[in-house]
């Protein structure tokens, strides 16, 4: 039973991920394409809670659904163009963006359908939050202090860019 329902909870998930996902290409609404992102991130970190990986899934609601879709908003507010206003792919946009599709959709396939699936070793616990942040501070701390001044650096770019010409 228990069973059971972690099934019906991952193809609740993967179906509203695809669904948000396919919202996002299709809309030409920027408000609506954001809270379709919000809804394709928002299940991926369901899915990851259901895999028991819980740091990645947090990870996944703080960063990517809180922060991206923030800077999207801001990006947004602080342009001076509508929210509102309706943004049409060309003919030949559509056509492109079909063929790059399917050959990304091919490339997947071909990489994807020959290998051989199998269970791999089942972990006794979960990695720890502890674990991962003495990592992050000591092993890793140039890495994670250069992607932050790099997020910095793009933040300031952004703004500066947004601002309005004198």
């Amino acid at each position: 039973m228990d069973n059971l329902l972690e099934t019906l909870a991952f193809y609740i998930m993967a179906g509203f991920a695809a669904g948000s996902a396919v919202g996002v290409v299709v809309s030409t609404n920027i408000i609506r394409t954001a809270v379709f992102l919000l809804g394709t991130l928002g299940s991926v970190a369901g899915l990851y809670f259901l895999l028991d990986a819980n740091l990645i899934a947090a990870i996944q609601l703080i960063v990517y659904a809180g922060g991206t879709l923030i800077l999207i908003i801001f990006g947004v507010m602080l342009t001076s163009k509508s929210p509102w206003v309706r943004f049409d792919a060309t003919r030949g946009q559509i056509i492109v963006a079909c063929l790059v599709a399917a050959m990304m959709f091919a490339g997947l396939c071909t990489l994807l359908l020959p290998g051989e699936w199998s269970g791999g070793p089942v972990l006794e616990q979960s990695p720890r939050v502890k674990d991962v942040g003495e990592a992050l501070l000591t092993d890793y701390l140039v890495p994670f202090e250069v992607a932050s001044v790099l997020l910095l650096v793009v933040m300031i770019g952004a703004a500066y860019l947004a601002r309005p010409e004198k």
